[in-house]
């Protein structure tokens, strides 16, 4: 396993949880509007006419040749905010995002994630 430096490249990729079971296929990567660094993943889950996409963090990914291992368990990725797969993440919906994960969004109601 070797840190995730460039998420973006994986997209396509399986997400995997810590115990090797398959997530999803990673959609996109959204980063911090103050540092640029990747800060959550959009995963594809569900099942057929019914996928979305849930949010999870991208502190302490891992890329091994054919995943993107994260640190967060299947059903808790399965059970986070998630938006349509045409959809977007409002800036009014973002501190629940963190907040699945017992993140800090910081004050006030400013936009923190941007799509990359």
């Amino acid at each position: 396993m070797f840190p995730a430096e460039n998420l973006r490249d994986w997209v396509g990729h399986d997400v995997i949880d810590p115990d090797g079971k398959t997530i999803g296929g990673l959609e996109a990567v959204y980063v911090d509007t103050v540092t640029d660094q990747p800060s959550f993943l959009t995963v594809e889950v569900g099942f057929l006419g019914r996928r979305r996409l849930a949010f999870v963090p991208a502190l302490g990914a891992t890329v091994l040749p054919k995943a993107v291992r994260v640190r967060y368990s299947k059903d808790l990725v399965k059970d986070a905010p998630s938006i349509e797969t045409d959809g977007e993440l409002y800036a009014q919906d973002e501190p629940g995002v963190f907040a699945h994960y017992g993140l800090d969004h910081g004050p006030g109601t400013e936009r923190r994630l941007a799509r990359r």
